[in-house]
């Protein structure tokens, strides 16, 4: 066997009729489904440059921060995002996650509160009941028990 070959690499997808940003949309979300977030991120990378304020892109890059544990970097974007579009509740959800995975809890728990009474997700809601026993154990309170 020859030793000299270099690793091949795959070819980007591009589905038929999609532009950029959406070939590089649909790739990322594919690549972040099977948890290759390092590859996702050189694609969305990418399509950022041409077209910064791109919503699904900006999300997609979050969690891609997310899945490799880059909190800092994901609540960043995530808060962003949040500020952007308040009313979305995936992007609420997973800053109330990034926030709880950094023990975060009193700042995380109204981010999870309002995803979960926005969507209704069985899955916000458990997150909800975990950051408030969280706090409980703790014993503090979060930011909207104060006011």
């Amino acid at each position: 066997m020859d030793e000299s070959f270099e690793e091949l690499q795959a070819p980007p997808v591009v589905f038929p009729g999609q532009r950029g940003h959406e070939a590089a949309y649909s790739t990322a979300h594919d690549l972040l489904s099977r948890r290759a977030p390092v590859e996702a991120l050189e694609v969305i990378e990418p399509a950022l440059a041409e077209e910064p304020t791109n919503t699904g892109l900006r999300s997609l890059r979050a969690w891609a921060f997310l899945i490799r544990a880059q909190l800092g970097r994901a609540e960043e974007e995530l808060t962003s995002l949040v500020a952007d579009n308040p009313d979305d509740d995936w992007a609420r959800h997973a800053l109330g996650r990034a926030l709880e995975r950094q023990s975060r809890f009193a700042e995380a728990l109204p981010h999870l509160r309002l995803a979960a009474a926005m969507s209704g997700e069985p899955e916000h809601e458990t997150a909800v009941l975990r950051v408030e026993r969280r706090l409980a154990e703790i014993g503090e309170r979060s930011y909207d028990d104060l006011a």
